[in-house]
Parts: structure tokens; C-alpha cells; sequence
């Protein structure tokens, strides 16, 4: 290979496909704990629901450490596959802090109580439950990063250890940045991509708006035990549906959350900080508590915590089948629709109630709470 690290060069880097697992596992076995590529289906198995996994995804993009404006997400077709995409124009993420997200010696923390955690915790798990094939690109307004997660790829190679093919390019002149391992990583790159040449390569880079920001592309889209996509891509043009769900009539018991990605978005934050597109159209933000009937307040205390939870409930306006108590934590919905207290015999249809939990500890997927033997 013959680079230098820290320098630049401006033509492609030839390579032996046989030897690129094993010059990659090499160079990193010194910085990274060795973990099994099967940890990466274990990630995938985090979440019992997709639409948790891309409000991970929504999570980082909207923490402090990002504080992206815009998140956009869309389904593309490449040389055949089906992708979904995922844009934001955020700070973008420097090569340590990229190699950091995709690396799988680091774990991924909880919440905290002071928000959600943020900005490179959650996508391994995140991104592989939607999908096989990950590659993020990435741009901080001086460096041009990518980085490979894929599943397909190290079973191509038969990789014993994670590898994780990264790339930083310079974002004036499109140069390479040279390191001990940046021709093995190309070359595995372009090999096990969507992308077979640097310039299609760096293409994907446009579409990041503005100077910084991040781009993330999945696809082997995760499949059912049948064979056929958990995600429905075609039933609406605007959005993507749990695939097999009907259409809501008023007479199905599951709210339109549970199954159109659209909804869904639309009640994930109390007070959202970013603007969320869905195939190409604006999610317009639904404030439950400001849509109720009747609207009354109340307190509640736990016993192990200082401050009172205010709690907003009313009557629904919409569909009064749809009812129960959304429960929030830092601004992030983690429960919807749950039944309380008399509503658990039947009784309270149509009141929906509002709650913001922090003083319970979401669970790791925020798919749940931690206590929740505790306070049921």
C-alpha cells in the first residue's frame, strides 16, 4: 500500500479482495476489543418494533450534540435495491466520533434523565434492525467521512472480528486522507457498496444540505419469517406502513401510530426541536394535549421522587376507540395509548391523558420503562 498516515492522494487504491479482512482486522486489533459479527444481529434484535429504530435514529439527529434543524428520511432504489435514507443537517461527525458510532467495543448508553442520549449512541442497534447494510457519510465543513456497517459484507469476507471500513476525505479539494488502512478500506468500500467508484462514491455527500451534516443509507431491508418486507413502501406514496396493517376505518382498535411511520413521527416529541420530512412531504406535528375535549389537569406525586408530574387529559377528538395515557420522558414519547386505572375494566373510552415521566428510567430501547412492575 505504501501510504502514509495523514497524507492525501487524488487516484483510486488497487488491493486484494481476499486480503481486505484481514488488513483491516489487523490494523484496528490494537485500538478495538475483538466482538463477534453475530453482535451486530443481537443489535438488530434491540428493538420489537421498526418505527422505535428510526425514532433512535430522530433522537440523534435532535440531541444537543447534533442539534440538527432538518431530519429528512426516504425510500431510493440503487442499482436495484431498495434503500431507506436518513439526512440531517447537523454538525456532522469527525472520524474518531464516526469510527466510535460503528465500532462495537464501545457500548451504547441509556438515557439519562437529563435527555435522551444522543448523537453516536443507539445506531448500531438502531440501524441494524431496519436493515443488513449501513454506510454513513458524514461532513464537518473541513472532512468528508464514511464508514461501513454491514452484515453482508463481513459475511462475504467471513470476518471472525467486526471490521468497520472507514474513509475521511478532504472537503475542499475531494482528496483522500491517508492512514495505515485507508486502501484497504476503499477498496472494501467500493467492493461491498452500493458505490463502485470514488466519484459515485462522493456523490452521496450532495445530499447533505449545506456545509455539515449527516447522510445515512440502509438496505437489505430487515424481511419477515415469511420472506416478504416488514415495511410497506407502496400502499402510500407519503409514507411507510408496518406492512399488513388495513387501513384505519374508526372501527380498529390500533391507532394510526402503530402502523403509519407518518403518524407516528407526528406524536414523538412533546415540543419537537427539528423539522421531520417523510418522503419528501413535511410531518406536521400533532400536540395531543392541545387537540383534547374538555381539558382538565391534575398532580401526581411519586413517593420517590421531589417534583410533580402535571398530568393533561380530555376527550379525544378523532377516533374515541384510540384512547389511554401517552406517556413522555424528556419530550420523547416511550408509551402510547396505555390503559389506566378504570380504563383497564373498560371504563374512561375516548380520555386520553398527557404525562411527562422523567422520573422514571426509560428502558435501553425506549420501547418501555425500566419500573414498569413498579408503577402498574
Amino acid at each position: 500500500m505504501g501510504s502514509q498516515a495523514g497524507g492525501t492522494e487524488g487516484g483510486n487504491c488497487p488491493g486484494a479482495t481476499s486480503e481486505v479482512g484481514a488488513l483491516l482486522a489487523s490494523a484496528r486489533s490494537a485500538l478495538e476489543p475483538p466482538v463477534s459479527p453475530r453482535c451486530l444481529q443481537a443489535c438488530g434484535a434491540a428493538y420489537a418494533r421498526p418505527f422505535s429504530a428510526v425514532a433512535e435514529l430522530l433522537d440523534n439527529a435532535s440531541h444537543r450534540s447534533v442539534a440538527a434543524e432538518l431530519f429528512c428520511i426516504d425510500v431510493v432504489k440503487l442499482k436495484g435495491h431498495l434503500c431507506l435514507t436518513f439526512t440531517d443537517d447537523g454538525a456532522g461527525m469527525t472520524p474518531h466520533r464516526l469510527r466510535h458510532m460503528l465500532s462495537c467495543g464501545f457500548a451504547e448508553q441509556t438515557a439519562k434523565r437529563d435527555g435522551p442520549a444522543g448523537g453516536l449512541y443507539g445506531f448500531k442497534s438502531s440501524s441494524m434492525r431496519l436493515g443488513k447494510d449501513a454506510v454513513v457519510f458524514t461532513k464537518t465543513g473541513g472532512a468528508l467521512s464514511v464508514g461501513l456497517l454491514s452484515q453482508t459484507y463481513m459475511d462475504r469476507v467471513r470476518a471472525e472480528t467486526v471490521i468497520i471500513p472507514l474513509l475521511t476525505f478532504n472537503q475542499q479539494n475531494k482528496n483522500l486522507i491517508l492512514t495505515k488502512d485507508s486502501a484497504s478500506s476503499l477498496e472494501a468500500i467500493l467492493e461491498h457498496t452500493l458505490f463502485n467508484t470514488r466519484e459515485e462514491l462522493l456523490a452521496q455527500f450532495d445530499a447533505i444540505p449545506g456545509k455539515k451534516g449527516t447522510h445515512i443509507l440502509i438496505w437489505n431491508i430487515h424481511r419477515n419469517k415469511d420472506g416478504k418486507l416488514e415495511l410497506d413502501f407502496d400502499t402510500d406514496e407519503q409514507d411507510i406502513r408496518i406492512a399488513g396493517f388495513p387501513a384505519d376505518s374508526g372501527e380498529i382498535p390500533c391507532p394510526e401510530a402503530e402502523y403509519s411511520l407518518r403518524a407516528y413521527c407526528s406524536i414523538l416529541y412533546l415540543k419537537p426541536r427539528m423539522q421531520i420530512s417523510l418522503r419528501r412531504k413535511k410531518v406536521n406535528t400533532q400536540l395531543i394535549a392541545k387537540s383534547l375535549a374538555h381539558v382538565e389537569y391534575d398532580f401526581y406525586k411519586p413517593i420517590f421522587a421531589r417534583k410533580k408530574a402535571k398530568i393533561t387529559f380530555g376527550f379525544t377528538c378523532k377516533n374515541k376507540n384510540h384512547y389511554g395515557l401517552m406517556m413522555y420522558h424528556n419530550n420523547r414519547l416511550i408509551r402510547s395509548y396505555k390503559k389506566v386505572g378504570c380504563q383497564r375494566k373498560g371504563g374512561g373510552v375516548g380520555v386520553i391523558a398527557v404525562m411527562e415521566c422523567n422520573f422514571l428510567n426509560p428502558a435501553r430501547n425506549k420501547e418501555g420503562f425500566e419500573e414498569e412492575k413498579v408503577y402498574w
